[in-house]
């Protein structure tokens, strides 16, 4: 889909010599605009189920919450997180996380039963609060976790000397205890794979190359590639100054937006 986006781009510039668009610039623009759609699955997620709920869509091949559901869904990923260093409770997330959808817990030990259980997300304050009191502090049945690194081998709560940097940890409660080890699996929503057209250069001019290594197509539908197109457009419109297309691509976008609505 990548190369026939990037042609419709370059012939829409082309018709009135309005400008040129390096591949560079291209897989810059590229991108942002697959961020863009990306993101604006969840806002109309959230919108269409707000229309099921009053009864405003329908079944079949009108159910378009299952149909985005669907396309959501080809980016749920499954990891097992690897310990932080030095750490026993803390875990290095995945640089593409999106969303979480299920932390698992696993709490195993020598010669008993291995506890697998969901973990719930709070906050840091509110981790210091439960931590407080053995009557709501976390358990290996009724774990929690938070946003943030702590460094810390036992069960201790946020507020000490080590911090970590927001998002890029989750530390589980409660540590492990003796002859046990905690581990965590991670169910989440992805980021899209920065798109990239390749190329060689033939005469001067940049020619597609799709058996490059560093090669990759959009991750969206192709239903999405008018809308890809046109928003595209309109970063390049930006790019060589040119009013004409900017206005040309987010008119096309507003009527899309508007059938769709």
């Amino acid at each position: 889909m990548i190369n026939t986006v990037r042609n419709t781009v370059m012939a829409v510039l082309n018709k009135d010599n309005n400008g040129y668009l390096t591949p560079e610039e291209f897989n810059l623009f590229a991108k942002q605009a697959q961020l863009e759609i990306f993101e604006e699955y969840f806002y109309n997620y959230n919108n269409l189920l707000n229309k099921n709920n009053k009864r405003l869509s329908n079944t079949g091949y009108a159910d378009l919450p299952r149909q985005l559901e669907e396309v959501i869904d080809t980016f749920t990923q499954f990891k097992a997180l690897t310990l932080s260093a030095a750490s026993e409770q803390t875990f290095e997330l995945p640089t593409d996380w999106y969303t979480f959808v299920y932390v698992k817990y696993r709490h195993n030990c020598e010669g008993a039963p291995n506890t697998h259980t969901e973990a719930e997300r709070v906050s840091e304050a509110q981790i210091n609060r439960l931590l407080s009191s053995n009557l709501t502090s976390p358990t290996k049945h009724h774990p929690a976790y938070v946003f943030a690194q702590q460094g810390l081998s036992t069960t201790v709560g946020p507020g000490t000397s080590t911090y970590g940097n927001l998002g890029n940890q989750i530390t589980l409660y409660p540590a492990k205890e003796t002859n046990c080890t905690v581990a965590c699996d991670l169910t989440y929503v992805r980021y899209p794979k920065d798109p990239k057209w390749t190329y060689n250069t033939v005469s001067g001019s940049p020619i597609f190359n799709q058996s490059a290594a560093d090669y990759q197509d959009f991750e969206l539908p192709f239903s999405d590639q008018v809308e890809m197109t046109l928003k595209i457009l309109q970063y390049a419109g930006v790019n060589i100054r040119e009013a004409e297309v900017v206005q040309f691509a987010s008119t096309q976008e507003a009527v899309n937006n508007q059938s769709e609505s």
